[in-house]
């Protein structure tokens, strides 16, 4: 007899912005507050997001996206499931720094790590090939827990990027062009036939009326 194929679909979206987001500061596995814009943002995406059908959240287990979660929830009233696995990159001994603040330090090591591509590794960090590995395996491992859901996952830029460059097939370059806007959520699905797959990038804009700047690909750590 013939498996009946499943389908869990994933929205997949980044926290709200913090105080380090603000100061171009690299986050990692530490964490800083929500801004005041960060907590109106998770009571308006509330708004945004219910008028598509959720069946649960998967967030991270770090406190900005758990604040941002929590914000959200107050809308959409479903059950939350936290793993650990879909962390922020850790940006070992670059984390609390600025971006400027190590592009003055380490400009050679930044470099030199920004050209590695998939191996970018901050000292003492991760590559952003493990990212991709974690990540993935959490959403195999929820997708067979439960199959033919549709499940908002809220995570960081850098497990969004290396899971949607891996499916799209980017090396992680500079000279590529930018696929992720800021502000958005992507759709994911999958199935236990096909493996996971980008069914919508820049989906679901998250954008408000009052919110002003360039659209652009995220930037901050």
């Amino acid at each position: 007899m013939t498996a009946k194929k499943a389908i869990t679909r994933f929205g997949l979206m980044r926290h709200a912005e913090t105080m380090w987001n603000l100061e171009n500061r690299i986050q990692s596995h530490s964490d800083s507050p929500l801004s005041a814009k960060g907590e109106k943002q998770g009571m308006q995406w509330g708004q945004i997001l219910k008028g598509f059908h959720w069946d649960r959240i998967l967030s991270s287990d770090t406190g900005r996206a758990l604040a941002t979660v929590r914000r959200i929830n107050l809308t959409l009233k479903i059950p939350l499931m936290i793993d650990a696995r879909l962390r922020e990159q850790n940006w070992g001994q670059w984390t609390g720094k600025t971006v400027a603040q190590v592009k003055r330090e380490e400009p050679g090591l930044l470099a030199e790590q920004i050209a590695a591509g998939w191996k970018f590794c901050p000292p003492e960090g991760e590559d952003r090939l493990s990212i991709w590995k974690r990540s993935r395996t959490a959403l195999v491992e929820a997708a067979n827990q439960w199959p033919d859901e549709t499940i908002l996952v809220v995570t960081h830029e850098g497990v969004i990027k290396s899971l949607i460059y891996r499916l799209s097939g980017r090396k992680f370059l500079p000279h590529e062009k930018p696929l992720i806007q800021s502000l958005h959520l992507h759709w994911l699905i999958y199935d236990n036939e096909e493996d996971l797959r980008l069914e919508g990038l820049n989906a679901i804009s998250l954008w408000q009326k009052s919110e002003t700047g360039k659209r652009t690909e995220e930037k901050g750590f």
